[in-house]
């Protein structure tokens, strides 16, 4: 579980990321959260969006896919979303502060 002071630390970071995944028509599919673990394994945090036409809100796709690949939650805004999983054998994050 993150804390706040993480979180903030986390969102300060991926305000700068490009979007690399889209929740389409398709929805939140096994395949697509394979692709998404694998991509937070190299990179640990990432920005995802729902298109309008999905039928999902930011909201619903963020839980979904968080649960499908063990990771956290960070923020939502609007149709995006960031998503935060630590690697521990390669962290990409340096200084994170610490929890509590």
């Amino acid at each position: 579980m993150l804390t706040s002071k993480q979180r903030a630390y986390l969102r300060g970071i991926a305000s700068t990321y490009e979007t690399i995944y889209q929740v389409g028509k398709g929805g939140v599919t096994e395949a697509m959260c394979k692709d998404i673990a694998e991509a937070l394994r190299k990179r640990e945090l990432i920005k995802l969006k729902v298109l309008d036409n999905s039928g999902w809100t930011a909201r619903e796709a963020a839980e979904a896919v968080a649960e499908q690949t063990e990771s956290e939650v960070v923020q939502v805004i609007g149709n995006k979303f960031v998503l935060f999983k630590r690697n521990e054998k390669e962290p990409v994050i340096e200084n994170i502060p610490k929890a509590k």
